[in-house]
């Protein structure tokens, strides 16, 4: 073990699209458990759309950035976390990190499923999938679904859970032509489009020529324009998040018809997946027989290296990622 630590830290607010020269990484000597306390030597970390929205004000500058984090305890000062074990917390964006049994969990282990998967589809990633699919729309077998950002994480995620709870026709929207190429070649998407092709409503209705189901919205703006439009009568919206707007420094989008929301009796409900936390278990049983089979597998980029956390970030911003994006740290391989 090194006797240095590294930290990532939020320098300055960004106006627009965030550079690396928004972030420092600092060094400093490595942190000491105390009574009740675990050194845990980090292994993975999630870089995710939210950490932008943070950056604007929730993030406190020149400190320790938060983060989704699997790493394996090398210090114990409490019983209940052994030297050894392999835990996921959110004390993220640093090489070690100090935590109390509190703060971390010990990540189960499945045979045939690396850790990575603790941070894409078996973690917060694939939960939000699933709660959306479950609790908040409630889809139903045969019903037709549209996803936005469907080459990213959460809408893999959401593509594969569909497929599996026997989702009617699913469409996908991608920012690059080989990703959308890569949701029905690899994912199980019926049809996809390059929103930058045309307008996203034209693309849509091209897709989905008999209207849809469910959307759920990673993206706002003219895509929720465009499912609303398309949406059928008694059709569900899951709002997860609005990628189209965080680096926005402009007007955002007005949408032009809100009304259908009334006319066509639609129903949209945001969440927060903190708030489903008890749903984490219920996840596993539902996809880890699906992953040791082979009927699901992995979306993830995987950037090597702590140094490259800043440049996967970004790289993530700017689209360049398939799947979950990931960093692994040297020798992860546990």
């Amino acid at each position: 073990m090194t006797e240095t630590a590294l930290t990532v830290h939020q320098t300055a607010r960004p106006h627009g699209f965030p550079t690396s020269g928004h972030f420092a990484f600092v060094e400093s000597a490595m942190p000491e458990p105390g009574p009740g306390a675990v050194l845990v030597e980090n292994l993975y970390w999630s870089v995710d759309p939210y950490h932008r929205e943070m950056m604007d004000g929730d993030f406190a500058l020149n400190a320790p950035l938060e983060g989704r984090t699997i790493g394996r305890v090398v210090d114990s000062r409490d019983p209940a976390l052994r030297e050894g074990e392999i835990v996921f917390h959110r004390l993220g964006w640093r090489t070690h990190t100090v935590v109390t049994p509190e703060e971390a969990r010990v990540v189960p282990r499945f045979d045939g499923v690396p850790l990575s998967a603790h941070l894409s589809i078996l973690g917060g990633t694939g939960l939000t999938a699933y709660i959306g699919l479950t609790r908040i729309a409630e889809l139903r077998e045969g019903q037709d679904v549209f996803v936005s950002a469907a080459a990213g994480g959460v809408g893999t995620a959401t593509g594969r859970l569909a497929r599996l709870m026997g989702a009617g026709r699913l469409v996908g929207s991608a920012g690059r032509t080989a990703k959308a190429a890569y949701l029905t070649e690899h994912v199980g998407y019926d049809e996809s489009f390059d929103y930058h092709s045309g307008p996203v409503a034209e693309l849509l209705a091209k897709a989905a020529p008999d209207g849809i189901d469910l959307y759920v919205d990673n993206v706002g703006g003219e895509h929720l324009e465009a499912a609303i439009s398309s949406l059928r009568e008694y059709g569900r919206i899951v709002r997860i998040g609005t990628i189209a707007q965080y680096n926005s420094t402009g007007t955002p989008y007005a949408l032009r018809n809100l009304s259908d929301i009334v006319e066509k009796s639609l129903r949209m409900e945001g969440f927060l997946v903190r708030n489903y936390r008890d749903l984490q278990e219920e996840l596993y049983e539902f996809v880890v027989p699906h992953l040791q089979s082979g009927r699901v597998t992995l979306d993830e980029t995987v950037v090597d290296g702590f140094g490259s956390i800043v440049d996967g970030f970004l790289g993530m911003l700017r689209g360049e990622n398939q799947g979950k994006i990931i960093v692994r740290a040297a020798g992860a391989d546990v």
